[in-house]
């Protein structure tokens, strides 16, 4: 228990000299490591599992119960010492000090030895409870921490092994970073507190037993509101746990959708659907800030009871006592204050702190069990048998009936039976929502089976549909944990076709390539994802469609080269779109409705007929076009970075920046100032002054009563019995005006607690409204540049810190800061020489905060910031669990998240070490101080009146259980306002230019009439310091022309239509319908430009919001715009029809399913200009033969951009725009461009010889056929 804290001096003096860095960072504690902790708990809970899963009562393991057996002894043994603490020392500084001012009432002359025994014991009992309380609470809060750091890991372990059901329906993004930020929090800080639950008690017997001898009955009757207290308290922390809960949950759906706002912002500018997002995320902050107001109004009637209840005990044991007919004096009146301030600290504030923190504790862990209990995918797996390899099959399903949601209707899969030979390359075809996914997600044992069997003999590896990139290198995306193997990476750099991009990266394979790949073109996404799966050695591959995302070119070569070249010897199973290549299949298995309809060869397939051709010749309606699909001319995905120029690659790996420096009061009076109400934030300033005046007020008042009637005891010769009062205001007269004082103190408490935490819950409803709007209106390069994780953190650890804790610190500070005051004027009144003592040490203390605030600040911010990392690695594990599972890379993620949360610890650690540290220190001054006071009593000013030292001895020993409080919380206001500081700071980022429209710059409603639109010497740059994408840029397009985009890898393909959109850095002119772009609001021109974008992006909420978020149509449109995207007979099958909910990014329907909705709002919207960016990339021929079909009638009289998936689909277009290094290098319609032997030319002849043939024979038709006026 004997800790001085002196090795964090240096810390202290490094701090104190420069801002701290992740460098200056000690290692982290053996027992407080990660890996350890994780073991610990991990196993803890494996046991609780497998004694409940024995028992016969259905017993449901419970998260405390493991809890308490991992930190429960060393949790014991600190209320041990509280106990010792409260019990034996804080009891025995009453008793002395009663005989202290026993004697101080009598002539100096007659003291004994025992005046100095006791201000001697008066101190070093001081001393000894420094030692014991900051010893005690930081190990409490050192345990709090180790349980964060082992439920963190526990967590993390859970999701790794969450079954999809749950992912799909019950978890999100938003609610991981919230049990991360919030929840854990709030048990790790439960700790602190927990052991006055039952000292309390203990206490307030031990109290009413001494305090009974000293006044009789009144004692128990000052008591007895004590004990009224508790049950009030009780109650309201009955009360509370719910609204803590349900805080909980809303502020879960919060952040959902504040997720689904950072991941999609870029197509929510696209639509301009910043307004209905803005309500929705305003409608949740609305719902979860009237729970946290219930909640605050709570908290203010418990901290008015906290505050008024000593007081009032203390009044009404005095009141009584003297109605009994006794006369006060100052030993027996400071005897009862003394002990109740004792009661105040451990009942008050500690009972109810720790009653408060239990009910919080128990809120989360039974939300952390909750979570624990959810389905794990380990728990599906009973179907499936692992063997190793054999010459028999590959893999065998029999029988196989599965769904994702056990409570599902309908299977996914039905009656699926297969047999694949090893070695051998099977294709899977069939249009949206046949099942395709769905069986390879059966065969990873991701899908539940509800009957059949499924038997895989050897090792599988999966390549997902959509590619997951994780913020790391393009080398660290490849090897995925796995032993670098020169020869085999740069084999599988070769047959993957990324040599060439590797080598225009500015840092080669080293190059980061950010969250989600975000500087990367979908291309190369696609092809980092195959090359981590094939680096990988598998005996099955599962390819889940990975060639949509690449130029035909590249197709063939991934075909060539790494499907039939490097796993030629392996099981392939491909998902595919790509039809040219079935020939190629062993066997060809077509899906539909979750069923096999048909399987066999090519030819099998051709002969049985109708069913296998309908599906091929879906891929185009131009005859033998279709046996050799046209894949994807390359992309950039729109809003992202092109990567052709070194100059783009963003820094997006780039640690967060760190605020330098103190923190400025401004943060502070900003933080005032977002309550937009300066006459409540006066008046809240008027009610602190006049109940701290009032309060100080009454404590004098009562040393004035005692003085006037100990004189008047003097006076009648110390005898009881004809006592009669000599004073200058009448007993009865005094009673009044103490009554009237605690009865003021009572009500401005009241007030001053409905003031001030209104005012601070504006300010925090403002201040998230102000972050979310700046969000909202920011520019892509801000995204480019920060993940998702950082952002969200600010939305949740900053706002959390905001809503709950930022406003008691404040309330802490002011509170403390007038009493501090208030005692020192008292001191300096009585004893005037004392103020040298008191200026000594108040220098001290600004001395001592000065260096801890500069140290603690810097502390602080690296432990918001090594947070960050570790919601990010959450984020990407969610958004990759199949991929993560599949290539059995759980242990490495679980690697990384130690090595987070290793560093994130050491900075918390550090962080409680300096704080208890600069507490420790602060309260020995201070017991030095009541030294001193007491020492100038007893040894130099012997004759001062006993009231008044009674009085100031009281008070600074209440002052000193509260000062070392107040200051190291002006410490923590600091660590606090740096979430007001990241806050600002994101309330006040480059905004888009012109985003609202202004009424004289307003174009007319029905703008654009014609859809014409014209580039004039279009420049563009996505990084403001980069360099140019697009370059000289000029054409113009004829209204309802049709105009095809084409173009190799980062040639600048989506600049252009990010140009139109103005999502980057514009130079030049962009006109529609002669109208300058650049002269009209974004929100006016982007609503009258339609897109399909390559990731269709469907948001929480009901399918009619997805459709018309403004609620501008009837559902008679809505329903037409479904029918004519052929998904009415889909939705009108679900029971809420339109009102169906979609669940997050719309994991409820299928890939095309999304597409086809996506299309339906343009349908709905029916604008003059409308583009497709690459919009058919990653769907099946029949769906992409459907949006073709659409587009061609519904927008016949529409401008129309196609950035080409397939060139067959472009051959028709009037013109081809053939983009090269950002330069327009050919320009004109499809068969004229032929004939000039150019860049389009070539493209088309590396299709192949029978594709070069169709295509030239389609462009030829359209070429013919066209309205060749002299408008085109």
């Amino acid at each position: 228990m004997i800790n001085t804290y002196r090795w964090t001096r240096k810390i202290f003096r490094a701090g104190y000299k420069k801002d701290l860095e992740e460098t200056d960072l000690y290692a982290t504690l053996t027992q407080d490591r990660t890996n350890n902790l994780g073991e610990i708990i991990d196993k803890a809970w494996e046991r609780e599992v497998e004694s409940c899963a024995k028992k016969k009562n259905d017993s449901k393991p419970q998260l405390l119960r493991v809890l308490l057996r991992c930190f429960g002894k060393p949790l014991l043994l600190i209320g041990i010492a509280e106990a010792v603490m409260e019990l034996f020392s804080r009891m025995y500084q009453p008793l002395l000090l009663a005989t202290l001012l026993r004697y101080f009432a009598i002539d100096k002359k007659e003291w004994s030895d025992e005046v100095y025994y006791c201000a001697g014991g008066i101190i070093l009992l001081s001393i000894m409870d420094a030692f014991i309380t900051h010893y005690c609470v930081h190990c409490s809060f050192h345990i709090g921490l180790k349980i964060k750091v082992a439920c963190t890991t526990l967590i993390y372990q859970k999701i790794l092994k969450l079954s999809n059901s749950v992912l799909d329906s019950e978890t999100s993004v938003g609610q991981m970073v919230n049990f991360l930020s919030s929840d854990i929090t709030r048990l790790e800080a439960s700790l602190v507190d927990l052991h006055y639950i039952w000292i309390a008690p203990l206490q307030i017997v031990w109290i009413t037993y001494i305090t009974f001898f000293e006044i009789g009955w009144a004692a128990l009757i000052g008591i007895t509101v004590f004990l009224l207290f508790m049950p009030s308290q009780a109650f309201l922390a009955k009360i509370i746990a719910p609204l803590t809960l349900k805080s909980a949950e809303k502020t879960d759906n919060r952040l959902r959708l504040m997720n689904q706002v950072i991941t999609g912002l870029q197509v929510i500018k696209m639509y301009v659907w910043e307004i209905p997002f803005s309500n929705l995320v305003e409608k949740a902050r609305k719902r979860e800030m009237s729970v946290i107001k219930k909640y605050s109004i709570l908290r203010q009637l418990a901290l008015t009871l906290d505050c008024c209840v000593p007081r009032l005990s203390i009044f009404v044991a005095v009141l009584s006592y003297v109605l009994f007919g006794n006369y006060i004096n100052a030993e027996k009146v400071y005897l009862v204050t003394a002990y109740y301030n004792v009661l105040r600290n451990s009942l008050i504030f500690g009972f109810s702190m720790g009653l408060h923190q239990l009910v919080q504790a128990l809120v989360c862990i039974r939300r952390l069990r909750s979570f624990m209990l959810h389905d794990e995918i380990t728990k599906t797996r009973q179907n499936l048998i692992y063997q190793t390899v054999t010459d028999s099959y590959a893999l065998s399903m029999t029988n196989v009936n599965a769904k994702w949601h056990g409570d599902g209707k309908e299977d996914t899969l039905r009656n699926v039976s297969l047999t694949v030979p090893p070695g051998s390359f099977i294709a899977i075809v069939g249009q949206v929502g046949s099942g395709k996914s769905s069986l390879l997600q059966a065969i990873l044992q991701e899908l539940p089976l509800t009957s059949g069997s499924i038997e895989c003999h050897g090792r599988i590896n999966y390549v997902s549909q959509q590619p997951w990139i994780f913020a790391s290198s393009v080398k660290q995306n490849v090897l995925f944990g796995q032993t670098m193997d020169k020869s085999r990476y740069d084999e599988v750099i070769r047959v993957c076709q990324m040599e060439s991009d590797i080598n225009s990266f500015p840092h080669g394979d080293r190059t980061i390539v950010g969250e989600r790949g975000m500087n990367l073109s979908g291309g190369q996404r696609a092809r980092i994802n195959l090359a981590r799966a094939i680096y990988k050695d598998a005996d099955i591959y599962l390819l889940d469609d990975p060639l949509s995302a690449v130029d035909s070119h590249v197709s063939r070569c991934l075909v060539d080269k790494c499907i039939f070249g490097y796993l030629k010897e392996k099981t392939r199973i491909l998902v595919t779109h790509q039809l040219q290549y079935l020939q190629l299949a062993d066997q060809i298995i077509v899906m539909n409705n979750g069923s096999i309809e048909q399987k066999g060869t090519f030819d099998q397939l051709q002969a049985l007929g109708h069913d296998f051709m309908k599906l091929v010749k879906a891929a185009d309606t131009k005859d033998k076009e279709i046996e050799r699909r046209q894949s994807e001319m390359q992309r950039q995905i729109s809003l992202k970075i092109e990567t052709k120029d070194h100059g783009n690659i963003l820094p997006i790996d780039t640690k967060e920046t760190l605020a330098k420096g103190h923190i400025s009061r401004k943060t502070l009076f900003a933080y005032f100032k977002a309550s937009k109400s300066p006459i409540m934030i006066t008046l809240m300033m008027l009610i602190f002054l006049a109940n701290q005046v009032v309060s100080g007020g009454s404590d004098y008042f009562v040393a004035f009563w005692v003085n006037v009637e100990s004189s008047s005891w003097h006076e009648m010769g110390n005898s009881t019995w004809d006592f009669q009062w000599e004073g200058p205001l009448s007993r009865d007269f005094m009673l009044y005006i103490y009554t009237a004082m605690i009865a003021a103190i009572i009500l401005l408490w009241q007030f001053q607690t409905i003031v001030y935490f209104n005012v601070c819950m504006w300010s925090s409803i403002n201040l998230h409204s102000a972050m979310f709007r700046s969000i909202l209106r920011a520019t892509m390069y801000f995204y480019s540049t920060n993940p998702a994780g950082r952002i969200l953190n600010r939305f949740a650890r900053d706002i959390n810190i905001v809503d709950l804790l930022l406003s008691m610190c404040v309330f802490d500070i002011i509170v403390i800061g007038l009493i501090t005051i208030t005692v020192i004027l008292m001191v300096i009144a009585v004893t005037p020489w004392l103020a040298i003592p008191t200026v000594i040490c108040v220098c001290i203390f600004i001395y001592l905060r000065m260096i801890y605030i500069s140290t603690s600040r810097s502390i602080k911010r690296l432990e918001g910031t090594t947070r960050s990392p570790i919601f990010d690695l959450l984020g990407a594990s969610l958004q990759g669990l199949t991929t993560i599972r599949a290539s059995n890379a759980e242990e490495i993620l679980m690697s990384d998240l130690c090595v987070h949360q290793d560093v994130h610890t050491s900075a918390c650690f550090l962080f409680l070490s300096t704080s208890r540290a600069f507490g420790f220190y602060i309260d020995v001054i201070c017991q030095l101080y009541i030294g001193a006071i007491i020492i100038a009593f007893t040894v130099v000013d012997g004759l001062a009146v006993v009231s008044n030292i009674g009085l100031l001895i009281t008070q600074t020993m209440a002052l000193t259980n509260m000062l070392q409080w107040g200051i190291r919380q002006t410490a923590e206001l600091e660590s606090q306002l740096t979430s007001i500081e990241r806050i600002l700071e994101y309330s006040h980022l480059e905004e888009e230019p012109m985003i609202d429209s202004k009424p004289d710059a307003k174009p007319p409603d029905d703008w654009p009439t014609k859809g014409l639109v014209k580039f004039k010497n279009v420049n563009l740059k996505y990084n403001p310091r980069g360099v140019c994408i697009l370059r000289d840029v000029s054409f113009i397009v004829m209204p309802k022309e049709k105009i095809g985009i084409v173009g190799r890898t980062g040639a600048g393909k989506s600049s252009v239509i990010n140009a139109l959109f103005r999502l980057a850095c514009v130079e030049g002119e962009i006109l529609i319908d002669d109208v300058s772009t650049g002269a009209i609001a974004l929100h006016d021109f982007r609503s009258k430009i339609s897109i399909i974008p390559q990731e269709p992006f469907l948001f929480t909420g009901s399918l009619r919001q997805n459709l018309d978020p403004f609620d501008q149509y009837s559902d008679a449109i809505l329903w037409q715009a479904l029918q004519d995207v052929e998904l009415k007979e889909t939705i009108s099958e679900m029971v809420a029809g339109l009102n169906t909910k979609v669940s997050d990014e719309g994991s409820n329907f299928s890939v095309g399913q999304k597409q086809l909705l996506c299309l339906a709002r343009a349908i709905v919207k029916n604008n003059r200009i409308m583009i497709l960016d690459e919009a058919t990339a990653n769907i099946d021929p029949y769906t992409d033969s459907l949006i073709q079909k659409t587009v061609r009638t519904k927008f016949v009289n529409c401008t129309v951009f196609t950035i080409a998936h397939r060139l067959n689909t472009i051959m028709d277009s009037d013109r081809i725009f053939v983009m090269d290094a950002g330069h327009l290098v050919e320009l004109g319609h499809p068969y004229i461009l032929l004939q000039q032997k150019g860049y389009f030319y070539n493209m088309v002849q590396q299709t192949g010889a029978v594709m070069t043939e169709n295509l030239i024979d389609i462009a030829m038709k359209n070429f013919y056929k066209m309205d060749r006026s002299p408008s085109r």
